[in-house]
């Protein structure tokens, strides 16, 4: 059965690597929804056997009646992983724009869920971070077609295994990527260390992450509650009424920073807040903010933080 969480109509972009979970994916949705669906593989030429299973790709969905195209792309410098997810989602929402596709699925499952989860925990990650995957997100393509997608994960609920057993039992045998089992990944030896610990119940832990996810999303909608209220700009300057919960500062602090074109990491924002509060003054990505007192009318002041682009520094 297809899960439920999945858009409710409308043409559908599957991203299909030829491995189980996005061939459990294209099975599922195609007896779902034949006429709804299309397919593309994204070859980002990092491994001599990726061309070849997008042949595979392209002969299985030959087999079901499913149009399909392999779109090669660059991946650009920088983190591989983050350059490549960059170059697949862009390739993916170009592929079939013209067919008016707007929304792509993945085939993150559950047990992908509880890795992050975990990964995250690990590395002391806050509750953005902690959300995991989402089960939909939006991405925004800015080079021709220019347009704005929805990345839906319609998988969420069903484990690792139950994903192989609909491949097997079709009598398709998948793609195996090596890189699955180098213990040099984090996420390989967190799968490692959950598959040992027969306790742990991912399912569980992708609902503890739909949770976070739920209050993530009620954080920010207080955190633009709180950026309409005490958030004021005035000349280059802006100033924070800040007095608030801390997880709410930190997100108020990194709106304003983004403002001013910065690209701060949470922990940075939390370090940045604690400096401001213990000596009155700190910077970070180029800004500086200081403790002062904000004029707000002719009788009322408040205590604030301003925040004003770091001056130059002497060349001298």
């Amino acid at each position: 059965m297809w899960p439920v969480d999945s858009p409710a109509d409308g043409p559908l972009c599957l991203a299909v690597s030829g491995g189980p979970d996005s061939v459990a994916m294209l099975l599922l949705a195609h007896a779902a929804m034949p006429e709804r669906i299309f397919a593309a593989t994204v070859d980002h030429g990092l491994r001599p056997e990726s061309a070849q299973e997008a042949r595979d790709v392209t002969e299985l969905c030959r087999s079901l009646g499913v149009e399909h195209r392999t779109l090669a792309v660059t991946v650009g410098k920088g983190n591989v992983q983050d350059r490549a997810r960059e170059a697949r989602y862009t390739a993916l929402c170009h592929a079939f724009a013209e067919r008016g596709v707007e929304v792509v699925a993945t085939a993150h499952h559950a047990d992908d869920q509880a890795e992050t989860l975990l990964m995250r925990l690990n590395r002391g990650s806050g509750l953005s971070g902690l959300a995991g995957v989402r089960p939909s997100t939006w991405f925004g393509v800015y080079d021709e077609p220019v347009g704005e997608f929805t990345l839906v994960r319609p998988l969420l609920g069903w484990r690792r295994g139950e994903l192989a057993r609909v491949v097997a039992d079709a009598g398709i045998e998948a793609a195996q990527d090596p890189s699955n089992e180098d213990d040099a990944f984090d996420r390989v030896r967190i799968r490692k260390a959950i598959a040992d610990a027969d306790w742990l119940d991912p399912l569980a832990m992708a609902r503890s992450a739909r949770h976070l996810a739920e209050a993530q999303h009620a954080m920010e909608v207080y955190r633009d509650s709180v950026i309409g209220d005490f958030v004021h700009r005035e000349d280059d300057a802006i100033w924070f009424d800040y007095g608030h919960p801390q997880v709410v500062q930190i997100a108020v602090v990194e709106h304003i920073l983004r403002t001013f074109g910065a690209e701060p990491r949470g922990s940075a924002v939390a370090r940045m807040i604690a400096s401001l509060e213990k000596t009155g003054t700190a910077t970070l990505g180029g800004v500086i903010a200081r403790r002062a007192w904000r004029q707000r009318s002719p009788t009322v002041t408040s205590d604030s933080w301003k925040f004003e682009r770091e001056p130059p520094r002497s060349s001298g």
